[in-house]
């Protein structure tokens, strides 16, 4: 079982540094809001994105491959795009133009809360006391941050509140439909949302009367798109295919700490007590999802798909084919049953109930 445990530890790292570079990424991207309106600069951090993974990918293979993503799976990479590439940018453009960016990275972590929740009810993914505890933590800290300080409301901050958690719903949605196909190439799936989302909201941002900024905001726009929106999905996805939805989306949550962070260090913003029992609240909420410990004794069904493997305890089969003895290795594969019990998370081989 060793091999599983350190697996979930990669992919746990994984899931760390997505939160890392999309955290870093908040700042920066505030600080074109002003120069760019709210929908061309969403449409140029998700086309850098597309553009820059897609070059990537040419590069890797050297040549145009094909993703061999089953058809049953290609409703849930549109229904993913739609969510989260289409739905999600705008909202979050509008939210940091109304908020501060301190404000606005810990309101973000309602999507992990919202991820959690779809995960659990819509596709049955398991939680024990200790999630569902670190989950109303996260909820209470954004209560908290959202709650009228002084007994005002202004319709700024209100209307930068709900649009943050509507990029959340939105991107919750995303991350459970992502989670469906996060077997196959985590690079094409990024690339492919990236490209499809930055077209459609650059296409309607010019269709709204917005211009093209200059070519300096435009390739600084697509830098940080391609490194914090579309390396981080890749390592997002990689994440995705080993901890399940929840458990990704509770070690994304610490982003809009490494996004407050570098707000209050590198860019002045101001900070006051409500923010930092928030920051507690959230703070106590994602610990709680980094300690969790899931073991028990477990059956696996027979199972047949195709995706980058390691020949671990889940990973016995044979090969009708040459095989150099290369790891981890990518071909369709066959999982016999086998009845076992070990330290696990909702992946794509432990989707049983309990």
């Amino acid at each position: 079982m060793t091999t599983n445990t350190t697996a979930g530890r990669s992919s746990i790292l994984a899931a760390l540094f997505a939160a890392f570079l999309f955290g870093a990424s908040t700042p920066f991207a505030k600080q074109l809001v002003g120069d760019v309106s709210p929908i061309l600069l969403a449409g140029l951090l998700y086309l850098g994105r597309g553009v820059g993974l897609w070059v990537a990918r040419l590069v890797r293979d050297r040549r145009i491959l094909s993703p061999n993503l089953p058809a049953k799976e290609w409703p849930w990479l549109l229904g993913a795009i739609v969510s989260g590439g289409v739905f999600g940018p705008v909202p979050l453009m509008i939210s940091l133009s109304q908020t501060s960016a301190s404000e606005a990275f810990l309101l973000l972590n309602m999507e992990s809360v919202l991820t959690a929740v779809i995960a659990w009810v819509v596709f049955h993914e398991n939680a024990d006391r200790r999630i569902v505890l670190g989950m109303l933590s996260i909820v209470a800290g954004g209560a908290v941050l959202a709650w009228p300080q002084h007994g005002e409301v202004t319709s700024g901050s209100a209307l930068g509140n709900l649009a943050g958690c509507a990029a959340c719903a939105c991107w919750a949605v995303d991350n459970n439909l992502t989670r469906k196909v996060s077997a196959s190439d985590a690079t094409f799936i990024a690339g492919a949302k990236g490209l499809v989302a930055g077209a459609t909201n650059l296409g309607l941002a010019l269709a709204l009367g917005a211009s093209m900024p200059r070519w300096p905001l435009i390739a600084e726009s697509m830098g940080i798109g391609l490194a914090s929106y579309g390396v981080s999905l890749v390592l997002f996805v990689i994440a995705l295919r080993s901890l399940g939805s929840a458990r990704t989306g509770a070690y994304f949550s610490i982003a809009p700490f490494i996004g407050t962070a570098i707000a209050i260090i590198g860019f002045n913003e101001p900070t006051s007590s409500t923010f930092w029992l928030a920051a507690v609240l959230m703070g106590a909420g994602a610990w709680l999802h980094l300690a969790e410990r899931h073991e028990h004794v477990h059956t696996h069904e027979p199972l047949l798909h195709n995706h980058p493997h390691v020949h671990d305890t889940h990973h016995q089969h044979h090969h009708d084919f040459p095989w150099d003895d290369t790891e981890p290795h990518t071909h369709p594969h066959q999982h016999e049953p086998i009845t076992h019990s070990h330290r696990h998370y909702p992946d794509i081989h432990h989707q049983h109930h309990h």
